[in-house]
């Protein structure tokens, strides 16, 4: 008998499905040679210091740096059930040998090896390693199964991910917070995250606008803008600065003949784009449609694991294999009959076969898995909400488009004289649409292909200035960022170094991962590092104030994208781990002894202090933190909100209610928040987009609204440690 190990419970159902195991049990489905079961996520994580050592559970400074020679593991309290299941079926003797299918990637690895090892199981394990959750991928896999010992170097590379984040998290969240006496937490990839947004509020808040005029000309049938034929500065060229100097201008030429004295005309070609990582289908998705990060992430996961839409989101290639150039024309062909008349605009071979592009195929830059694109599967939209449609349209004619031929057009640029002062016009003439057909009514337009197209001109052409305009303008502070602007430049982080060799190391190694990126900026709104205002995310005062104490050797992108690198490294067995681990432990001693010794001028404002671990509130915070109109359904008094729950006001009195922030979120439930919980414990039940909350006694239960997912219960009662 084999037992699969899966990472979730809708994942597992599809895998027993196709196994044939229709005999469900407490915990696990059986049928013939197979036994699955689930992981429900993290069902084993590394332990808190206070759990090493009871010294460690009142911080102190003199106890730091906390550096174990190893940091054992422990089973999650919440899901403790699940882990009992699991771990009698991989000791049973009815077992033979495991098969892990966790999710196929670094994460997914560490999910499974921590539970067997926490399980001290023996048994041999094979790996399923898929693209795809159509019941053909699933199938193939089966059929492909390798040891998992080709899967040491991606646990270790896991391995040393998680303890180097519990090193660096723990020692500096300690000690900074116990130097500056307000609750921080700080990180190898969220601290240079945030560094990332202090840097840009910084070029905004410091940015001085500059007034300057511009000046049109309108010849009729075109019209075009005064510049500088002089200027040095391109981008400046255009700008008069003095009014009285503009208008002088406008005066000069306006009424007076003009004259063509250039026409340039390029024919240029727009390259079709690539296929879709999870990045830059997140980037995507932000600019087109407003999904913030997480939200695409969790739609694109939708897509995959529900509906078997799509093949594995979390992705880092934009690539495909060369042995799927066999497979697209059936993926294309199973496609809903809307994207037909598109996919029939696809140009063939003369053997009627797709062409290859090195820019769609490339084996040397397929990473564990290959772009995201449609699955075998004909997609059913129809079932689908919203925007799960929208995110499934632009993935599906993102894979059309890379097939279609180059946009073509010509660009013409006209200068016109008038009374010694020129005029420069551009125009946009499309000749061939190409891919850009896939598009048409689609999405928002490109400002570059709304230029209008100029109307035939030649060099000594003659015109009058029929209109002369002058207009006052100002020079503008760069944007706050936006989940799609983040993600670039988390990605992207290290290009600015000045030191080429690691600049070019850094390729591909930027801040975290395309699985991460979306969490890591949700860490920094919870904790209050960051803020979101419309589709901007911007620094707070706690953030700024944070960077402003923080080493380089932590904010700077340099460290983490040195860190991602090697992690690659070990992952392809090409470092050593402990060589890695004692990096981790130096910096780790580095700044502890840093936020002992170093004073830094300014700190906190007043306002960050009062979520401080040794500062107290003043009456008028503590009132604010109380939820108007909502009492305590086990005592009846006033619910106050903290930095990580909502509990009662009476908790010094003995009364145990509590709601932690984050206590659905692992469960893909919401993170609760003053709103929420306010509807709550108002009304006992909620409903909204991604399920509904129950207040029942004394627990809380989520009730997801997708039928595959499995609802979850939490306690509202913590009883204190005695």
């Amino acid at each position: 008998m084999k037992l699969v190990v899966a990472e979730k419970p809708s994942v597992a159902r599809d895998i027993a499905r196709v196994l044939k195991c229709g005999e469900r049990k407490d915990g696990y489905m059986q049928g013939g040679d197979y036994m699955v079961s689930w992981a429900l996520g993290h069902l084993v994580t590394l332990v808190e210091p206070d759990e090493l050592d009871e010294r460690y559970k009142k911080w102190r400074m003199e106890d730091l740096p906390i550096e174990p020679e190893t940091i054992p593991t422990k089973v999650i309290s919440k899901t403790k059930s699940q882990y009992s299941v699991l771990k009698k079926l991989m000791n049973s003797s009815e077992v033979d040998s495991l098969i892990c299918a966790t999710d196929a990637g670094r994460e997914g690895e560490l999910i499974f090896r921590l539970i067997y090892e926490q399980a001290k199981c023996k048994k041999p394990v094979e790996r399923l390693w898929i693209s795809s959750m159509t019941d053909e991928a699933i199938r193939e896999g089966f059929a492909t199964l390798k040891p998992s010992a080709e899967y040491d170097g991606l646990y270790r590379s896991a391995q040393c991910r998680a303890n180097a984040d519990w090193l660096v998290g723990m020692n500096a969240s300690r000690a900074f917070t116990l130097r500056y006496n307000v609750l921080l937490s700080m990180g190898r990839v969220q601290t240079p995250t945030l560094a990332i947004l202090v840097k840009r509020s910084k070029e905004i808040s410091d940015f001085v606008p500059v007034e300057y005029h511009t000046l049109t000309a309108d010849f009729g049938d075109y019209q075009g803008q005064w510049f500088d034929l002089a200027a040095k500065d391109e981008k400046a060229a255009n700008r008069i600065p003095d009014k009285d100097r503009a208008d002088a201008l406008a005066k000069k030429v306006r009424g007076k003949p003009a004259r063509v004295v250039s026409v340039v005309s390029e024919q240029k070609r727009d390259l079709p784009p690539q296929l879709f990582d999870l990045t830059s289908l997140q980037r995507e998705a932000n600019r087109q449609l407003g999904f913030t990060a997480d939200k695409t992430l969790k739609l694109a996961q939708s897509l995959y694991e529900r509906w078997k839409a799509l093949t594995y989101p979390r992705t880092d290639s934009r690539y495909l294999p060369m042995d799927m150039l066999k497979r697209l024309p059936k993926t294309f062909q199973q496609l809903p009959p809307d994207y037909q008349p598109l996919v029939q605009g696809i140009p063939r071979n003369e053997n009627g076969g797709l062409r290859v592009s090195r820019r769609i195929f490339d084996n040397d830059k397929v990473s564990d898995h290959h772009a995201i694109l449609p699955t075998l599967n004909r997609a059913p939209v129809e079932k689908m909400s919203a925007d799960e449609r929208a995110l499934f349209d632009m993935v599906a004619r993102r894979a059309i488009a890379a097939f279609y031929p180059a946009c073509e057009y010509d660009q013409t640029k006209v200068v016109t004289e008038a009374e010694g002062e020129h005029f420069r016009s551009t125009g946009r003439t499309e000749r061939v649409a190409g891919w850009k057909e896939v598009y048409r009514g689609v999405g928002k337009p490109d400002k570059k292909e709304a230029e209008p197209p100029l109307p035939p001109l030649s060099e000594g052409d003659e015109r009058k200035v029929e209109k002369a305009a002058v207009k006052k303008e100002t020079t503008k502070p760069p944007a706050p960022h936006t989940d799609a602007s983040l993600l670039s430049a988390m990605e992207n982080a290290g290009r600015d170094l000045d030191d080429e060799a690691l600049r070019e190391q850094m390729k591909g190694s930027g801040l975290g991962t395309p699985a991460t990126r979306a969490a890591i900026i949700e860490r920094l709104l919870q904790v209050g590092y960051a803020s979101r205002k419309g589709k901007t995310i911007q620094a707070t005062k706690k953030g700024i104030a944070l960077i402003g104490i923080c080493p380089q050797e932590l904010a700077s992108p340099e460290t983490t994208g040195k860190w991602e690198l090697a992690l690659n490294e070990i992952a392809a067995n090409k470092r050593d781990t402990e060589r890695f681990m004692q990096g981790i432990r130096r910096l780790s001693e580095f700044l502890v002894d840093y936020a002992k010794s170093t004073t830094v001028e300014g700190g906190f404002p007043e306002e960050t202090r009062s979520r401080g671990k040794r500062g107290g509130k003043t009456a008028a915070a503590r009132k604010q933190d109380l939820l108007e109109g909502v009492v305590c359904p086990l005592c009846g008094k006033p619910v106050q909100e903290s930095e990580k729950a909502f509990g009662c006001s009476s908790w010094k009195e003995g009364c145990a209610f509590t709601l932690w922030k984050n206590c659905l979120t692992r469960s893909g439930g919401p993170l609760l928040n003053k709103k929420l919980v306010t509807l709550l414990l108002q009304q006992k039940s909620v409903r909204g987009s991604t399920g509904t909350l129950v207040l029942d006694q004394n627990t809380l239960r989520f009730e997801p609204s997708e039928a595959d997912h499995t609802a979850v219960s939490v306690p509202i009662v913590y009883q204190k440690k005695s």
